[in-house]
Formats: C-alpha cells, sequence, structure tokens
C-alpha cells in the first residue's frame, strides 16, 4: 500500500509525505507519521492510502494555455516523476510539445504522433493516446488553466494509467461551473485568505510587515517585487482588480489591518477605465467605515491622478508619493520605524 499526505502542495514525496507500507501495521506507523507533518506551510490534515502500483516507466503529460500562440499546449516528457521544471533545465529537448487549435482539438492522429515524439515505449503509445485525448478533453470542457498528470506510468503489464494529477480550474469559469463550490470547498487557506476569500479579492498571504493593495495582478506583482528590491518585506499579494470604490476599499483594508504583522500600508494604483478621483474617493470613504492602526502610503497615477492626489492631499492618515519606487521607499521606511 502506499500512504499519501493530502495537502495542496507539490514536493510531498520528498518532505516524506508519501510512504509505502508493506503491512498494515506500516500504513498505521506510516500514517501517523504523516498526520500533523508541515509541508511547505500546509499541515497534513488527512491521508490517502491506496494499493501501490507496480511501475515499469513514469512519464508525463500537461496541457495549458500558450498565450503569446493564442493556442492549446501540450506537453509530454518520457522522464516523468519529476519536477518537470527541472526536466526543462537539464534536457529541453527531452520534453515534445504540441500546440492544439481550439478549434480543431486534439485528435488521435495527432495525440499518436505526439507520443512518438516524446520516445515513449512503444508498449505505451495505445494507452498513453487514449488518456491524452480525454484529457485534453477535460482540460477543455473543465475551463482549466491547467491539467497535469505527473507520473503517467507504465505497468509491468503494459497499461498505462495516472498515478498523481494537479488541476488549476479558470476562476473566470465559475459562472458556467456550479460544480467548482464542491472544489473550492477544498480549498485551503489562512485565515487572511479566507476572509478576502469571502469578499471577492484576489488576495495570497506572505510573511512581511509591508500590506499590499493594487489594481490588477501584474500591477500588484511588481508592488511586491518592488518593496523587496527596496529592502522591505510584503505581508501580501492583494489584487482589487478594475474596482476601487468604497466597498472594495474597506474590504481590502480590512483584510490587511486584521494581519497583526503588518506595520504599514502601500495602495498601487494605475487609473486606466478607473479614474484617479474615484479611487481617491473610494479609499476616503473606506477610511471612514475601518478603523486602521497603520500608516497609509498612496501612489496614484494614470486617469484624472491629479485631482486623485487633491483629494487625498486633505488627509491627514495618508501619505502621498508621486511615484512608486518614492512610494515603496516610504512604506517600507514607515514599516521599519
Amino acid at each position: 500500500m502506499v500512504v499519501k499526505a493530502q495537502v495542496q502542495v507539490g514536493g510531498r514525496g520528498k518532505a516524506g509525505g508519501i510512504k509505502l507500507a508493506a503491512t498494515a501495521d506500516e500504513v498505521r506507523e506510516h500514517a501517523g507519521n504523516i498526520l500533523g507533518m508541515d509541508i511547505k506551510g500546509h499541515v497534513v490534515e488527512r491521508v490517502w492510502i491506496e494499493q501501490a502500483s507496480d511501475i515499469a516507466e513514469e512519464y508525463y503529460a500537461s496541457f495549458t494555455l500558450d498565450r503569446s500562440a493564442k493556442q492549446h499546449l501540450g506537453m509530454l516528457s518520457a522522464q516523468g516523476g519529476v519536477e518537470i521544471e527541472a526536466v526543462a533545465d537539464a534536457d529541453p529537448d527531452a520534453i515534445a510539445k504540441v500546440w492544439v487549435n481550439p478549434v480543431d482539438g486534439l485528435t488521435t492522429e495527432v495525440a499518436r504522433r505526439w507520443v512518438e515524439a516524446a520516445k515513449l515505449n512503444p508498449a505505451a503509445t495505445e494507452g498513453a493516446v487514449d488518456i491524452l485525448v480525454k484529457l485534453y478533453r477535460a482540460y477543455v470542457e473543465g475551463d482549466a488553466d491547467l491539467v497535469e498528470i505527473n507520473p503517467l506510468i507504465l505497468t509491468p503489464e503494459g497499461r498505462v494509467h495516472a498515478l498523481d494529477a494537479k488541476v488549476t480550474l479558470d476562476g473566470s469559469s465559475v459562472f458556467r461551473h456550479p460544480e467548482y463550490a464542491t472544489y473550492d470547498e477544498t480549498q485551503e487557506r489562512d485565515e487572511r485568505e479566507a476572509a478576502a476569500h469571502a469578499r471577492g479579492l484576489q488576495y495570497v498571504g506572505l510573511d512581511g510587515s509591508v500590506g499590499i493593495i493594487a489594481n490588477g495582478a501584474g500591477l500588484a506583482m511588481s508592488t511586491v517585487d518592488i518593496v523587496s528590491q527596496v529592502g522591505g518585506r510584503p505581508s501580501n499579494f492583494l489584487d482589487i482588480g478594475g474596482g476601487a470604490n468604497a466597498d472594495v476599499m474597506s474590504g481590502a483594508l480590512e483584510v490587511i489591518n486584521n494581519d497583526p504583522e503588518v506595520r504599514a500600508i502601500f495602495i498601487n494604483i494605475f487609473g486606466g477605465i478607473t479614474k484617479g478621483e474615484e479611487v481617491a474617493n473610494g479609499i476616503v470613504a473606506a477610511l471612514g467605515r475601518v478603523e486602521i492602526s497603520s500608516p497609509i502610503v498612496v501612489r496614484l497615477d494614470g486617469t484624472n491622478a491629479e485631482q486623485g492626489r487633491a483629494i487625498l492631499a486633505d488627509n491627514a492618515s495618508v501619505v502621498t508619493e508621486p511615484t512608486m519606487v518614492q512610494a515603496a521607499r516610504s512604506a517600507v521606511e514607515l514599516a521599519n520605524r
């Protein structure tokens, strides 16, 4: 039998979260040792126990979106069972790629040529082709960002099947998939992430002292980077999207304010469709609703930014800075005090 830690993170085997057992006593021993383990910040609260598989060979298979090509990208390798990034670095030619036009889909013929290009064992060809066609269908019909099987195995008897898998769903397709709610309940979130999720905010908790609010995932990631570059430690990634009204800003500030490690808050907004004065009014209204215990630094740029800065200039609890770098430095300085 095999005992597997049930946490949504990779590297379980390396961390000791997957163990083989030959007897019932060994199953109990391994389960007892694995339960309660901390694997990359995830505490194991349950284990999966199943019959171990005899493995002749291990492969890797996945589908994701190639945005630059505007097509689906399939990756297949005869080197499975390890991190695909390591394979790509050590031997890029070991990964066979196929680009699938969404209109045409993945045909059996294309899948067979793909398997041959990946140099899988000929004994695995038919089984691999069958699974790859089904995997593509699951990827498309499930509105997934990523479907990955690692390892896809060939047994000594010549059977091909999935031993472990990862699926990332596209949150923008929730309206087409009421069944996503069932999957969402299995997500492991800390207290901060759960509060943000309840408010519809895109939030990832980190371990620093500078709280971050930005509009747009790219800007939020850049803000996390620049806080680090000027010597600070971000406490979170928080994307409020295109809306920066009072309700959204209040929810964002409340989530960050409830983090006891936060010493300063950096609000970084670039107005496109969102107008600067609307953002500023949203911040002012939010401050009237939420009692903030940390100083706030705002960088506001883009459409009607000057009007927005003028509104914020009258608020003593807000420090405004003209550039992203200056605002990051101010926030880090305030946090370090």
